[in-house]
């Protein structure tokens, strides 16, 4: 799965306009958060995914993952011609499979929703789930969409009570292969992203607990988190998330 996160010949930047945009750093991310679903199957089953050997497949979805994540940075549609002739020129056939797959991955993995705008030309525009503007702020325009984590945080903090206490959501989130002072490939270091800039960004709270001796720390929504989605929201978006597909992925499964 190492051939994910070389570049692609002839595969211009959709972003290159827009602000720098550190298009090998999301090649190596993408790379190795795709390899990561090398052991697991597919999202959904049919006769040309068990046709196809694993490492095409994931080599596939790879490539158009890649393109579809440098659109999303640079807020550009895209149409089926352009991902057929762009990146699966040689692989028309299986666009079908690997389209589907891409976007239950970029949903889940990424927040990101792949919109069809024009059925009768088949174009799509690419944009975060539930209306979360977290990815907006991401530094110059470097690392990956983050809102499908942010959906998962704040649907965490609402099963275990709202406020949750720190340490049950270290817990869940270390059972899905995040862990406290270690780098995901993905997400960076959940402590920072979670009592830092989530909370700078008003997405989450992070509160001491009243009159804890030793003090005792909880996450609470955030009054941006109420502003732009709402709990009903995240609760209905993660009743409908297939749970087969959530087993492709292992930081999910839980």
């Amino acid at each position: 799965m190492s051939e994910l996160s070389k570049p692609e010949e002839g595969l211009q930047d959709p972003g290159e306009d827009q602000g720098p945009v550190e298009v090998p750093l999301l090649e190596a991310e993408v790379g190795e958060s795709v390899s990561h679903l090398a052991s697991y199957p597919p999202a959904s089953s049919s006769a040309p995914v068990e046709a196809l050997p694993q490492e095409i497949l994931h080599r596939m979805i790879g490539k158009l993952m890649k393109f579809l994540l440098l659109k999303y940075r640079a807020k550009e549609q895209t149409s089926q011609a352009e991902m057929l002739n762009e990146v699966l020129r040689d692989n028309q056939e299986h666009f079908p499979v690997v389209f589907r797959e891409v976007s239950v991955c970029l949903q889940l993995l990424f927040g990101v929703d792949v919109k069809e705008v024009d059925p009768a030309e088949h174009t799509y525009i690419l944009v975060p789930i539930l209306g979360l503007t977290c990815d907006e702020m991401l530094s110059d325009g470097v690392g990956l969409p983050k809102a499908g984590y942010l959906v998962l945080v704040l649907s965490m903090i609402m099963r275990f009570g709202d406020p949750a206490p720190e340490e049950v959501v270290w817990g869940a989130l270390s059972k899905m292969g995040m862990y406290v002072g270690s780098e995901h490939c993905v997400f960076g270091e959940p402590r920072e992203l979670l009592t830092q800039v989530w909370v700078r960004e008003g997405y989450l709270r992070y509160e001491q607990v009243p009159d804890s001796h030793p003090a005792r720390y909880e996450f609470l929504w955030g009054p941006r988190a109420y502003v732009e989605t709402s709990k009903w929201q995240v609760m209905a978006f993660m009743l409908t998330v297939n749970p087969r597909a959530l087993r492709a992925f292992p930081f999910l499964s839980a």
